[in-house]
């Protein structure tokens, strides 16, 4: 008891620290202190395996979801994301004509700081603002559609490591900053933030679950979870924790999740992208 007591004591000490040093830190300094306490929190892993989540963390439960990737359960989403990713819009052109190298191998970069909106920019958005400028009605930012879609483009980018620009001045910098302080602050009945449970107590269990690490989050949404029995976008996942927490739940695509994804995206930068997975 006194030992798990002393080993939770350091573990306290070091997420006081690490939040202590990145208060006045610029972003490139936050990644860093970032990485480094999940790499020393879990030598024997390395860096791109945190992209697979709990499955880094627990081996039987990685066994299982192994066995479960040889006959994935989302191929047939995935396989219509691709089929709507190139079918025409009324006007004769696709989503192939919106985007950077015909949206293949792209995810890598997104989200993206548009200065010109003055806000950030996720592939999802981008996705939509595609849709309509050509015409086109927007699709839900959770599910259906638009989760195929862009599960299909975050298939093209498999292996490429994420590569996110943090802004070091002005209206992006304040975007990721909103996103940072999002992370660490506590909400809800529980009085939880993001913090607590995937950096504070990561690999501890919540009831059944293990909490799985925040550094690797992004690399492989859209998921499919089985409880959804489809694919979901990020936002619909964080959610579902601000629902766990007993925290009101807000719209998809809002400033405050598009802030948050570009912190948490960036904080995972030199990650490959292993997306679409599956997930419990």
């Amino acid at each position: 008891m006194m030992v798990m007591k002393k080993f939770l004591n350091a573990i306290a000490l070091g997420i006081l620290l690490l939040s202590a040093c990145i208060v006045n830190a610029t972003p490139q300094q936050d990644k860093e202190d970032f990485q480094t306490f999940f790499t020393e929190r879990f030598p024997e892993i390395s860096l791109a395996d945190f992209g697979d989540g709990v499955y880094a963390l627990d081996q039987d439960a990685r066994d299982q979801w192994e066995a479960m990737s040889d006959f994935p359960p989302y191929e047939e989403d995935l396989e219509r994301g691709e089929e709507l990713f190139n079918t025409p819009f009324a006007n004769g052109k696709n989503y192939a004509s919106c985007f950077e190298n015909d949206g293949i191998n792209i995810r890598q970069h997104y989200p993206k700081f548009n200065s010109k909106s003055g806000n950030v920019l996720t592939l999802e958005v981008a996705i939509n603002k595609c849709r309509t400028a050509n015409g086109e009605s927007t699709l839900d930012y959770k599910v259906g559609d638009l989760a195929k879609i862009s599960a299909y483009m975050s298939s093209t980018s498999e292996g490429s490591l994420i590569n996110v620009v943090a802004p070091s001045k002005g209206n992006g910098l304040k975007a990721y900053e909103a996103g940072k302080q999002y992370f660490y602050s506590k909400r809800g009945q529980l009085n939880f933030s993001c913090a607590n449970c995937h950096l504070q107590n990561v690999g501890r269990k919540a009831r059944s679950e293990t909490l799985s690490p925040a550094l690797g989050h992004p690399t492989h949404f859209p998921v499919y979870r089985l409880k959804w029995a489809s694919f979901g976008t990020l936002h619909r996942r964080i959610n579902s924790c601000n629902k766990q927490v007993r925290a009101q739940p807000l719209v998809a695509q809002s400033e405050t999740y598009k802030n948050l994804e570009y912190f948490l995206t960036y904080m995972s930068n030199g990650l490959p992208i292993n997306g679409p997975a599956s997930r419990k």
